[in-house]
Parts: C-alpha cells; structure tokens; sequence
C-alpha cells in the first residue's frame, strides 16, 4: 500500500487552505465515495480508508495537527505521510 501524502496550508485572501483533520476527512469521503461506486472488491481502497480512519481516531492526530499549525506559523511547508509499517500505522510530520 501506498503511504497518503497530506499538505495543510494556511488561508490567505487568494488561496483556501486546510488543516491536516479537514485533508484527511476530504481524503476519507473521497474514498468512501470511490468504495460506494466499485462494483468490485478493492483492497487497496479499502485499506486507505481504514489508513485514514486510523489516523483520525488515533490520539497523536491531534498532536500531529497543533504540531504542524505551528510549523505553518513559522512560514514552513508541511506534509503528514500516512502509512503502514509491520502492520501498523505510523505517521510521519515533515517540514521544509
């Protein structure tokens, strides 16, 4: 599986930006939508739903979120990569 790649941004009067809660459940309702319409069972999806909907139950989510808000504060450029290793999530900040 493929990790998931979030990148919050701050709103300014030309550009909408998101928090890294808002990314995953944008992500999370794509998902679902593409889930709803398979006439087929994909696993893929499947597992990438259940990725983000880890991520947003987990208690570090709302750590990983403060964290980066404060790195958007400071002018940098943040992703959250969202991905599985032996098994189990894990949730990697980084910042330019």
């Amino acid at each position: 599986m493929k990790p998931i790649d979030l990148n919050p941004r701050y709103s300014t009067k030309e550009v909408p930006g998101k928090c890294i809660k808002c990314l995953a459940e944008q992500e999370l309702n794509s998902c679902l939508r593409e889930l709803l319409r398979e006439e087929t069972d994909s696993q893929e999806l499947l597992q990438k739903y259940e990725m983000i909907m880890d991520f947003l139950e987990s208690p570090e989510s709302q750590k990983l979120r403060a964290e980066s808000e404060k790195l958007l504060a400071d002018g940098k450029e943040v992703t959250l990569r969202i991905h599985f290793e032996n098994d189990k999530p894990r949730y990697e900040l980084k910042s330019d």
